[in-house]
């Protein structure tokens, strides 16, 4: 059976059109399972009934008469169980209804199977058979495999509009990724083809090596200038700190990265482009392959920068649409930052991407532009959207293709709303985030560009929460030496100086090897990363906590924060090192005074040894995205399961009182970093248990600076209380929704269903 399986999906998914489709389906189903019928309802929601769509073996005419509501007849209770329904005898079933058109009369056996996508139900699947017999196990999980098959066909069907009667009469198909950008926009769909296939390059042994090495720095330099064009074009829209990504651009191009690794190749008997195609290739394979969604994500910047310099060495031009309508909405495989330079930013509606999650460079600057953007849209047909009618929802990770026009009216007046808010919460960003009862909170950034600066932040933030120190790691062949680390560091600890600055040792490992330090293992999410890679590497610990500790002379803002700690022997391994690294600097006549140390809460093994670690370092750092993602086992980025990602779930929220307690308890100071602290009912709650510092990205600044500045360190833990009585994460969103309804804050949280 797998091998007919095997071809009829392939046959299916080779089909010219959606009726080719099932009508292929339909009859391989039948040759297959030896059945006298096989049929396709379709639930059409407009008569909010069950249509025979397509069938071989009942009367032909019967086909779009025939419907039945939920829950009617034998095909209707399969829907409304959304369960399989196996019967030797149909007919003596209480919910059998007959009809005379179909001429099913004569068949007893029956079994359907309903067919669902992202959860909503779609349709029913059928077989029949005059035979009065049971279909075994392994028929009905065929015929199963065969609706989940199914499923995606029609979700294609629904965005390019050739089965508008699966959503609504007028159209209206429904997508569902993961929210990258916040933020709502209407508009017009421009579909972007990557500039250039670095899977389709050929071999070829070069005549003149000197020749090629020549084209490859000629065209390097032309993207560069692009990149450079591209980030001027950029500088009056976004900070400085946005900015900085397309400097990381530049030094991914430069001599010590992809040119001289793609050098190599050349003088090793490989053409420019088959040259480049391999490194870009290579460097792509192992950052697809990490846990960490920042540096995942770094994958998508290599393969852009890859298409870009292979279309100057083919002498083509990237592939980009000669006019952006207004409200453009860009939707590729991949949406590069250098391309968002192209558009022009009053054209600019919003972003949608099929690869790429909240943790890509686009996001960033898609936050710092204030577009929305919805990514790992997985199920979107690409090249029939050009030019149909878009809401893109960066809130829910929503995206409506050729949307009613009451919906439209909708989002509308709440793109309206979100305008004027904006403009009100900047008047104030300057003013202190504190407490209608004096309750003061410390707000802090997280950052993890390789050239970041805090001038415009410095008088709204308390410093750095977070600063992640992967990036030098990336953008080279080798480990970085101490004097270029140190040289990174400095610029961060100067830029936000007196503030401090918590830089996070540096985090790979498992499935997020370098180039240059591949790790291969069954199971990289819980295998060797973190804190463990660096304590068995301690020469590589060394010259990074060197390097900080030389960046922080005479500033005094560092702060050493341990990553992806689960135990407190790793804790005294990092700090004997640490010391070591003064001492050693010490003897080189350099008077480093011991900084701040503080482990990352994000393991939940370490939510059982805060006492044991509290004698050990001096603050904690919760990750509580990392922390949601191990208490639930979910992976925020992978839209199949991103809806059982939740922050506020009851026992996320119940781990986070605890620790908030304990280390009141033992005296040690304790932030959060995460979607939590920058959402603004979600920083309630932690100020609620007692956090006094939330570290979020800048643009959550101002709704949470609001949010604590209107509400009461009372109130604040009043609505802890009642929210930690409640039982799922439905009923918490619910309730801190009326509760700052209540307060009249409701403006203040993403607008919902």
């Amino acid at each position: 059976m797998l091998e007919i399986l095997r071809r009829i999906i392939q046959e299916v998914n080779g089909a010219r059109s959606l009726d080719a489709a099932l009508a292929t389906m339909v009859r391989r189903i039948r040759k297959a399972m030896r059945a006298d019928v096989c049929s396709f309802y379709l639930y059409d929601a407009d008569q909010k009934a069950l249509v025979l769509m397509e069938t071989i073996g009942l009367r032909t005419q019967a086909v779009g008469h025939v419907a039945l509501p939920i829950g009617e007849g034998l095909v209707g209770t399969v829907a409304r169980r959304e369960e399989p329904l196996n019967l030797e005898d149909a007919q003596s079933h209480p919910n059998f209804r007959y009809f005379e058109a179909t001429g099913e009369e004569r068949y007893s056996s029956f079994l359907g199977v309903p067919i669902i996508h992202q959860r909503r139900m779609l349709g029913v699947l059928v077989v029949q058979q005059a035979e009065r017999r049971r279909y075994d196990e392994e028929e009905e999980a065929f015929l199963v495999t065969m609706a989940a098959q199914l499923a995606g066909v029609l979700a294609h069907a629904i965005a390019t509009g050739s089965l508008s009667q699966l959503a609504r009469p007028d159209g209206q198909a429904t997508f569902i990724g993961v929210a990258a950008s916040p933020g709502m926009a209407i508009g017009e769909a421009v579909v972007l083809a990557p500039p250039a296939d670095l899977d389709s390059v050929p071999d070829l042994v070069p005549s003149d090596v000197e020749y090629e090495i020549a084209r490859l720095k000629e065209a390097i330099g032309q993207v560069k200038e692009d990149i450079r064009a591209a980030g001027e074009r950029l500088a009056n829209r976004i900070s400085a700190q946005e900015l900085a990504l397309f400097e990381v651009y530049q030094q991914m191009l430069g001599e010590a990265a992809l040119s001289q690794e793609v050098e190599k190749r050349i003088r090793e008997g490989q053409w420019a482009p088959g040259a480049l195609a391999d490194v870009v290739r290579r460097h792509v394979q192992y950052l697809e392959r990490v846990d960490d969604d920042y540096l995942r994500e770094r994958a998508a910047d290599v393969r852009d920068l890859g298409r870009r310099v292979l279309a100057h060495l083919q002498e083509e031009s990237p592939r980009t649409p000669d006019e952006y309508p207004h409200g453009t909405v860009l939707i590729g495989d991949e949406i590069s930052v250098a391309l968002l330079g192209e558009v022009p930013r009053e054209r600019l509606g919003g972003l949608v991407s099929v690869r790429g999650s909240s943790n890509s460079h686009v996001a960033i600057i898609a936050r710092a532009m204030g577009i929305p953007l919805v990514s790992g849209m997985v199920d979107l047909p690409l090249p029939r959207l050009g030019g149909a009618k878009l809401i893109v929802d960066g809130h829910r990770g929503r995206l409506f293709v050729r949307p009613a026009p009451e919906l439209i009216s909708h989002y509308q007046s709440q793109i309206n709303e979100e305008r004027a808010l904006s403009a009100l919460l900047e008047n104030e960003q300057d003013l202190p985030s504190v407490t209608p009862d004096n309750h003061s909170m410390t707000l802090m950034v997280n950052t993890g560009l390789a050239v970041d600066t805090g001038a415009s932040l410095k008088s709204r933030i308390g410093g750095v929460g977070l600063y992640r120190t992967e990036v030098p790691f990336m953008i080279t062949e080798r480990f970085p030496g101490e004097q270029e680390q140190m040289r990174m560091y400095r610029e961060q600890l100067e830029s936000f100086a007196p503030l401090p600055v918590v830089m996070r040792t540096l985090d790979i490992g498992g499935d997020k090897d370098l180039p240059y330090f591949p790790i291969e293992e069954a199971n990289p999410f819980l295998g060797w990363r973190g804190i463990r890679v660096t304590l068995d590497h301690p020469e590589v610990l060394m010259v990074q906590v060197r390097a900080m500790l030389r960046a922080s002379l005479g500033l005094d803002n560092l702060q050493i924060l341990l990553p992806m700690v689960s135990n407190v022997e790793e804790v005294d391994d990092a700090l004997r090192l640490i010391d070591r690294a003064i001492d050693e600097l010490g003897e080189e006549g350099l008077d480093v005074s011991r900084p701040l140390i503080g482990v990352m809460i994000e393991v939940p093994a370490t939510l059982y040894q805060l006492e044991a670690l509290s004698r050990r370092v001096d603050f904690f750092s919760v990750g509580s995205n990392d922390l949601t993602q191990y208490l639930l086992a979910v992976d925020r980025n992978n839209p199949r399961v991103a809806e059982l990602y939740d922050s506020c779930h009851p026992a996320v929220l119940l781990a986070l009182y605890r620790l908030a307690t304990e280390s009141q308890r033992l005296g040690v100071p304790t932030s959060v970093c995460g979607e939590l602290a920058g959402d603004p009912a979600g920083a309630l709650l932690l100020m609620g248990m007692g956090f006094q510092t939330l570290s979020m990205n800048v643009p959550s600044l101002p709704r949470v600076r609001a949010a604590i500045r209107r509400v009461s360190a009372k109130a604040a833990t009043e609505l802890l209380t009642e929210t930690l009585a409640l039982d799922s994460p439905k009923e918490v969103r619910h309730h801190l929704n009326m509760r700052l309804k209540g307060w009249k804050l409701a403006h203040l949280l993403p607008p919902r269903d």
